[in-house]
């Protein structure tokens, strides 16, 4: 389906590890180069981490036209698999749209250890609300990416499709509506201060999933795409932590 060449360095990526694997994923325009040092940090503590690129993402806008968010769904569900068969653990970790789809995929009863999403989006992102019936025009110019780290240089695309915009959104209705079926542990990292996509989010997530355990952090020092910001050593530390500490959970039923 896609035309266009991988960027450079916005490649998928993949470090084997032990026995616990992370699913890790970008967000919307997004590539795996933002998840980059996330991916590391927690493969520098021996997990298996795979980080995926969701398809139409990180070649040229066109490319990401033409994509549908049942795509982005099959590219979570293979990336799922994929760590199954080499790990006895598995946890899914998405940052923005990465996040809908990370709680999209929990939904559906498949045998998740836990869940991470960073800034997710379930029900609300005011910027793009208004292309939900349009057609026209057929691009928007991108804004700079939301991150407060002027050092920092993200890969994405200077322009968005329309297009792309509704598919999102329909991708987001669909989530909301599945919320009730994650039952599976979740961590939930939010930005206090997030120009994309409201802290809201993140609350009704938490309101609205089914999980026993259940956690949020508030990240204070970043914005938008946290993974790439100031906060994004503390993101590594809080999902290993709550990775450790849901995978002996779960060892411990298990002798029992």
């Amino acid at each position: 389906m896609e035309r266009y060449d991988v960027i450079q360095g916005a490649e998928a990526f993949y470090h084997k590890g032990n026995e616990v694997g992370i699913l890790v994923s970008h967000g919307f325009m997004g590539t795996p180069q933002s998840m980059e040092h996330i991916g590391q940090g927690l493969a520098a503590k021996g997990y298996t981490v795979y980080g995926i690129r969701l398809t139409g993402h990180g070649t040229h806008y066109r490319d990401i036209e033409q994509a549908t968010y049942e795509n982005w769904k099959a590219d979570f569900l293979e990336g799922y698999r994929f760590l199954k068969e080499r790990c006895e653990h598995v946890f899914i970790l998405g940052q923005s749209m990465g996040g809908t789809l990370t709680f999209h995929t929990a939904s559906q009863g498949l045998d998740l250890s836990g869940v991470i999403a960073i800034n997710p989006a379930m029900n609300s992102i005011p910027s793009i609300e208004a292309y939900r019936n349009a057609h026209t025009p057929r691009y928007v110019k991108e804004d700079k990416p939301d991150i407060k780290d002027p050092n920092v240089h993200e890969i994405t695309y200077d322009k968005v499709p329309v297009r792309s915009m509704r598919e999102l959104l329909s991708l987001m209705d669909e989530a909301e509506e599945r919320l009730s079926y994650v039952t599976c542990p979740a961590l939930v990292l939010t930005s206090t201060v997030d120009h994309v996509v409201p802290p809201s989010n993140s609350a009704y997530i938490l309101e609205h999933i089914r999980s026993k355990t259940a956690h949020q952090v508030m990240l204070p020092n970043s914005y938008h795409v946290a993974s790439m910001d100031y906060d994004k050593d503390q993101i590594i530390q809080h999902t290993a932590r709550f990775v450790k500490a849901t995978v002996a959970k779960k060892k411990a039923v298990g002798v029992k």
